[in-house]
């Protein structure tokens, strides 16, 4: 058993520039606003979530949305300075909360010094080789992140630029006492360069967290001892809400099965990143067909391998959907009065009994997995760890539901608080039992 904070916590995501209601586009020549410290006002209601860490998006000053670094050692002005960063996560530790940035080290704006320097001196700028691909052809050219020409991409084989992204972790470390980096795009990483800051943060800070944005590929090529801990799981995310949009539980079925499955799961000892929403893709609420259905959405994350994460917002079951591929309205300024007042607090306990279930029950944290039974709408499995073996049953009909197959599971609902007998679901809702 990995007994790693990581390994035991339960999830925040904030994106700070939307979160914070900052301008779209950054003035430099304006003074830092302390829009940031908003973050201290949501902790009472973070922790009240069961939550026991904070995953915040990108902070430091940059060109726009967050990813356009600009500069590696200055939050961002929109945001405040590095005295407000430094006290509100002095605040988040103070609350029994770790805390992980984002990490944008795959590419930069074009107002990056080094970039900046290419603009001005060409050919003969001393920063030329930081950068992948740079021509000078009709303009400055150079390889761009997923083509977007104003995120040049840093060349992470040069050693000048290794050291200058370790010196901006050491900074990190040294002056916020960060607790983990979140890799942006880190399927597209160099793994040179994964290797490189994977062996350099353990001496830095043993316990540090470092997990990997990864869409698309074989997760166990990035979550290895040398190079991340965990990586995010876009597999089960888009499993799970397909399922039961289309009926459709076989799709998340074969996908945890086919990961975790206890005798040949390839990644049965991986600790990956769960989550229903996220900054990049419609809100879950807006996502699923029948809003009746986030509630045993949020049994089925909970419980199965992996670490939880709840999107800020979301747990108010918020909608928004992606228009014209605009982020900006799954990244909206909330107010906590506003949402205390004019939303359902249904899901947010749902949400809390999980989070209290998941911190009880050392068999979801880090037990094996074994399916048990799969129909287009309803699903069961077992969470096995120290000889306790749970049993999690998900209904997505609006019937109840009594599987024969599971006749001779009996034990404690500690989701329900009831001893059972007979493994009966109500409509869109689940069991979680510790068995007998």
């Amino acid at each position: 058993m990995n007994t790693n904070w990581f390994n035991q916590s339960i999830f925040y995501h904030i994106y700070p520039l939307g979160f914070c209601g900052c301008p779209e586009k950054n003035n430099y020549t304006i003074d830092s606003i302390e829009t940031l410290l908003k973050i201290e006002e949501w902790i009472p209601h973070i922790k009240s979530l069961g939550i026991d860490a904070l995953y915040l998006g990108p902070l430091f000053e940059s060109e726009s949305h967050g990813y356009d670094t600009v500069d590696y050692y200055s939050v961002d002005r929109r945001l405040g300075s590095n005295e407000t960063l430094k006290r509100v996560i002095k605040s988040l530790h103070s609350n029994g909360l770790k805390v992980v940035l984002d990490g944008v080290f795959n590419h930069t704006s074009r107002d990056f010094f080094a970039f900046k320097d290419i603009i001005a001196n060409r050919e003969n700028s001393r920063y030329l080789n930081w950068y992948r691909e740079v021509s000078f052809n009709n303009g400055i050219h150079c390889y761009c992140w997923n083509g977007h020409n104003n995120l040049p991409a840093f060349n992470l084989q040069n050693e000048e630029v290794l050291n200058y992204l370790m010196g901006v972790v050491d900074f990190w470390v040294k002056e916020f006492d960060l607790d983990g980096i979140r890799l942006d795009v880190a399927d597209v990483l160099d793994f040179g360069f994964m290797k490189r800051l994977s062996s350099h943060v353990k001496t830095v800070k043993e316990d540090f967290w470092l997990m990997g944005e990864v869409i698309h590929g074989d997760y166990s090529h990035w979550v290895k001892p040398e190079i991340l801990h965990s990586t995010t799981n876009y597999e089960c995310y888009k499993g799970m809400y397909s399922s039961f949009n289309d009926t459709n539980f076989f799709e998340i079925a074969y996908s945890l099965k086919r990961q975790f499955n206890t005798s040949n799961g390839i990644y049965k000892n991986l600790n990956l990143y769960n989550f229903v929403d996220n900054h990049d893709v419609n809100r879950i609420a807006s996502t699923l067909k029948n809003s009746a259905h986030i509630y045993p959405l949020h049994i089925l994350m909970y419980t199965v391998p992996g670490i939880p994460s709840i999107y800020y917002g979301s747990e108010w079951g918020i909608e928004g959907n992606k228009d014209n591929n605009k982020d900006s309205v799954v990244r909206p300024n909330l107010n906590l009065d506003n949402m205390s007042r004019n939303y359902s607090r249904d899901l947010i306990k749902t949400i809390q009994q999980l989070s209290y279930v998941w911190h009880v029950t050392d068999a979801l944290k880090y037990g094996n997995y074994n399916e048990v039974f799969v129909s287009s709408d309803c699903f069961a499995f077992t969470r096995e760890y120290d000889n306790k073996k749970v049993l999690v049953v998900i209904n997505s009909s609006f019937d109840e539901k009594n599987p024969g197959e599971l006749a001779n599971y009996k034990g404690f609902d500690i989701l329900n608080n009831e001893n059972i007998r007979s493994v009966n679901v109500s409509p869109s809702w689940g069991r979680v039992v510790i068995l007998d």
